[in-house]
């Protein structure tokens, strides 16, 4: 798990740099406007600020295509090269033309980073806590900003201050950024297995969870590679098939299916539950909030403690991926598993029959971490395990099958579950109950053994899988409905003002006059400006770092649904400030604060939100193109808010300008509590089946 983390701190470096260029050119440009004689040229000056911005937006439209083909690793690397070079010229720049160029340049790099960091981190973290880890690039991206911030302060209070040398010092983070992307990080095993690279990807995969046996994960890979396809909901109860022969009449019966994990060796018998699920009875439950956001939150309900502990992810095999022991009291349903038949011979949910059994029980093949906790090759994350089932309407076909707890909730009828404490099992019945997402695998018996139809194949890339990405995928409907939430949130994102706010954080400081505040201290109205922007910055980081911490706990929409009334809140307050005359001081106090309330919960939600869903809810195989889609959508509303800003700022005020934003976020709050779902802790495959399963629902 180590080697997971490390990767995505590696990897996050590309937004600390995108954080140092934004901090950079919003301190330097005061300096800019003087030397190139810019202050009756707002659109010059919004220029200089946006450049990078065009060439993000450029760069942008080839870089998911193209990182599909090269791979994610290529894509960093150059990132990094491009950072560099952009430095160099800056630190040159001889005019406004040479300067642009340079903006370009930095732009191509910002555009890569910002657009396959999330992408690389969501492809190798673990789902219980890819959100803490893809919020890393929020973060390293504002100790960027800070750092940034504390320099050019620095320079401010020298007699004259050196633009130049400002934006030039971006060439020496980049060559550690470059050394740790040449040296340090692997491909994306998701890249690698769409490539056929199965043996490649597995020692990845090994070096990343810090383990052996990864077979589970494996084949969820290789299952990912045709995600989104037909797919039903069902619900099983599952018991051990620790004995051929004296299960004989139930692997026979028709009402009894036979599950196989994907490592050779583990089996299990399962018996169909009739009527609805209440993963299904949820989905149909009427009311103004998108079906699909109910059908997620259907699944976070039923463990609401799972997401606490690191322990949920460490489960010993099927019967322990439930962290509490349940008996169900009652009346007997006909429809319920014989309990009998699941504790003949042996079957005492010990696990400790041989794993060169077969027909092993639940509870066995067990692998132990560095750590002395026990995982299995059959979870795939969160609770989820992966098992298959022969395809009774096709030769040679397979079904593939999500399995995850049916907890309390309307229909739901549970047996015995087992659990697992440090290992131990404490068990009430041999069997779970469990409700599943079943859909056509990609991979075929034909080639197969009799005992075990999975065996070894995810060992090699099923033939016709990894088909290339087609413009005709993207109209799919789950992917058509991923790419309404994902770019709408990547809309009102922009339309909220951050980056706008961001660039020209000085410059509105100073309007609001905070100058006053520091007069005491001798400095300069520049100077000043640049000092609060760096102390915003800095508290910026221990707002993330809860934002991390709930990120995996709470949740992305809860996050999202909490701070955006915040944000309105302190954008009203900027309003107000402006429009009532407080008194110079009130008025910089209020600006001041507002401000700082405003990023602090901004990078607690709306800032990494957008960019980890993005990188989450689309299939394998057109996540480049779709998230190039996204980020192209991103750049461009980006341009449109940080060039009009000094435009809007002339014309409308600073009023004006914070009452737009926070309409948006208003209008943000609702977008949000109606389309957009929670997807913590489950892995990126799982989440696209849901929204197959929830887009033709709506439909």
């Amino acid at each position: 798990m180590r080697g997971a983390v490390l990767v995505a701190i590696a990897a996050a470096i590309g937004n600390m740099l995108q954080g140092w260029d934004n901090a950079t050119i919003a301190g330097s440009v005061l300096y800019i406007k003087r030397e190139f004689d810019l202050q009756s040229q707002p659109t010059i000056e919004g220029l200089i600020v946006a450049m990078s911005l065009i060439g993000a937006t450029v760069i942008t439209t080839f870089s998911g295509p193209v990182s599909d083909s090269l791979g994610r690793r290529p894509m960093l690397i150059i990132s990094s090269v491009l950072y560099f070079l952009s430095g160099l010229v800056m630190l040159w720049a001889p005019n406004v033309y040479v300067l642009l160029l340079a903006r370009l340049l930095d732009g191509f790099g910002i555009g890569l980073a910002v657009t396959l960091v999330p992408v690389y981190i969501s492809e190798t973290a673990p789902p219980e806590i890819r959100g803490l880890l893809n919020t890393l690039p929020q973060f390293t991206g504002s100790a960027g900003m800070f750092l940034s911030y504390c320099m050019v302060f620095g320079m401010s209070l020298m007699d004259s201050p050196s633009w130049r040398l400002m934006l030039g010092i971006l060439s020496v983070p980049s060559i550690v950024y470059f050394v740790l992307a040449v040296f340090f990080l692997p491909e994306s095993p998701r890249w690698l297995v769409s490539k056929g690279k199965m043996k490649e990807a597995k020692k990845v995969l090994q070096m990343l969870r810090g383990r052996e046996d990864v077979s589970g994960e494996m084949a969820l890979l290789v299952e990912g590679l045709g995600a989104g396809g037909e797919t039903s909901i069902e619900e099983y109860i599952i018991g051990p098939d620790n004995d051929l022969h004296d299960n004989q009449e139930h692997a026979e019966d028709k009402d009894h299916i036979k599950l196989y994990g994907a490592e050779e060796g583990q089996s299990w018998i399962a018996k169909p539950v009739r009527g609805q699920s209440t993963l299904g009875m949820v989905s149909r439950h009427g009311s103004m909030v998108d079906p699909m956001v109910t059908l997620f939150g259907s699944i976070h309900e039923k463990l609401p403690d799972q997401m606490g502990s690191m322990r949920s992810m460490l489960f010993s095999n099927f019967g322990s991926m439930f962290n509490v022991a349940e008996h169900h009291h009652g009346t007997k349903n006909e429809e319920e598993w014989d309990e009998e038949s699941l504790h003949k011979d042996g079957s005492n949910g010990s696990g400790a029959e041989s794993d060169d059994n077969l027909e092993s029980p639940l509870l066995s093949h067990e692998d132990t971490n560095a750590g002395g906790e026990q995982v299995s090759g059959m979870g795939i994350g969160g609770g989820w395990q992966l098992a298959y089932r022969k395809d009774e309407n096709s030769s040679g076909g397979l079904k593939r099958i999500y399995l995850h707890q049916e907890g309390p909730g309307p229909g739901s009828r549970r047996g015995s579950i087992v659990s697992f404490s440090g290992g131990d099992a404490i068990a009430e019945g041999d069997f779970i109950h469990a409700a599943a997402l079943v859909s056509q695998s990609v991979l075929r018996t034909e080639d197969f053994t009799d005992q075990h139809p999975i065996g070894t194949a995810i060992d090699k890339r099923p033939e016709g899988a990894a088909k290339g990405p087609s413009w005709r995928d993207l109209f799919e409907p789950g992917v058509k409905h991923a790419l309404v939430v994902g770019v709408g949130l990547q809309i009102l994102q922009q339309f909220s003002g951050i980056n706008g706010v961001l660039y020209y954080t000085p410059q509105i400081l100073e309007q609001a006059g905070v100058g006053v505040l520091l007069s005491n201290l001798g400095l300069k109205s520049d100077s000043a400006s640049l000092l609060i922007s760096g102390l915003t910055t800095l508290l910026m980081l221990p707002s993330i770092g809860v934002a991390m911490r709930l990120m995996d706990i709470a949740g992305r929409r809860w996050l999202l649904l909490s701070t955006l009334p915040v944000l309105f809140g302190t954008l009203i307050l900027l309003v107000l400030g402006n429009v009532i005359d407080f008194g110079t001081i009130t008025h910089a106090v209020i600006s001041t604060v507002s401000v700082i309330v405003y990023f602090c919960c901004f990078v607690m939600g709306f800032g990494p939100i957008p960019n980890i869903l993005c990188a989450e809810i689309f299939p394998t195989r057109v996540r480049g193109i779709c998230i190039a889609i996204c980020a192209l959508t991103f750049w461009i509303c980006d341009i449109i808010v940080t060039y009009t800003l000094p435009v809007m700022l002339n014309s409308i005020g600073l009023a004006g300008v914070f009452g737009i934003y926070a309409v948006v976020c208003a209008i943000a709050w609702v977008f949000v509590f109606l389309k957009v779902p929670e997807t913590k802790g489950m892995p990126l495959e799982v989440i696209t089946e849901f929204f197959a399963v929830g887009a033709k629902k709506n439909n």
